[in-house]
């Protein structure tokens, strides 16, 4: 299945909350753990990715630490404090869509 604009709405939410489960990661290996995750039925671009973290570093949800590693340099993106806050409002309001979303397409599924 492709992604779609579904899974572009969930991008932010997505990003938060790899890094609240693994403290620091650089874009690189947040794709790879989005496709591992996803058995390769989501596959973020760099095109996507880079300016939703630019964006959360400019909203100060994001801190940045820039690590040389050999003749490379590598970002690694963390959570602010503000950051670990809007990722659980963000989960709470991802979960209540989701619940919502299955009552609608599948109402045995809604919650009694």
């Amino acid at each position: 299945m492709k992604p779609s604009n579904l899974y572009k709405g969930s991008l932010t939410t997505i990003i938060l909350k790899l890094l609240n489960e693994n403290d620091k990661m650089y874009g690189y290996e947040i794709t790879q753990k989005v496709k591992q995750i996803t058995k390769n039925e989501l596959q973020l671009t760099e095109g996507a990715l880079y300016p939703a973290l630019h964006k959360l570093e400019a909203q100060g949800l994001l801190g940045v630490e820039v690590v040389k590693i050999g003749n490379r340099v590598r970002k690694y993106y963390r959570l602010t404090e503000v950051g670990t806050k809007v990722t659980v409002k963000k989960l709470a309001e991802l979960e209540s869509y989701i619940r919502n979303m299955r009552a609608l397409v599948n109402p045995k599924f809604r919650d009694e």
